[in-house]
């Protein structure tokens, strides 16, 4: 299996529009083998800055495969899963609703009037 992923391997970069397969060099498949020696998934956030450097760089790069290879993807190896996705900051979050308290809901009133 990891010369197979050695080999031919495909990292799996999860986007917010679907999943994209990147096909890195040799040198950067040994590195990703390394990289995911413990975790199959990995979110991006916990990456070092040198890692994330090198997935933004192989997907800025458009190195993706193309589809006709990405739909036999059960086929290809994949050395491992990047989760790429946009960061939430606190200001992007919808608002909170405003809590209600039992004693003014209408529906804990009612059950107290029936009782």
């Amino acid at each position: 299996m990891w010369i197979e992923k050695l080999a031919d391997g495909v990292v799996q970069v999860q986007t917010p529009i679907g999943p994209r397969y990147v096909m890195p060099s040799f040198l950067q498949r040994v590195y990703f083998l390394w990289m995911f020696r413990h975790f199959p998934i990995l979110p991006h956030a916990v990456l070092s800055n040198g890692q994330q450097r090198l997935i933004d760089r192989l997907c800025s790069e458009q190195r993706f495969v193309s589809m006709a290879y990405a739909d036999g993807m059960e086929d290809a190896p994949v050395i491992g899963t990047v989760e790429r996705r946009p960061t939430m900051r606190p200001g992007t979050l919808p608002p909170r609703r405003p809590v209600v308290n039992e004693s003014s809901s209408g529906l804990a009133a009612e059950v107290r009037q029936r009782s």
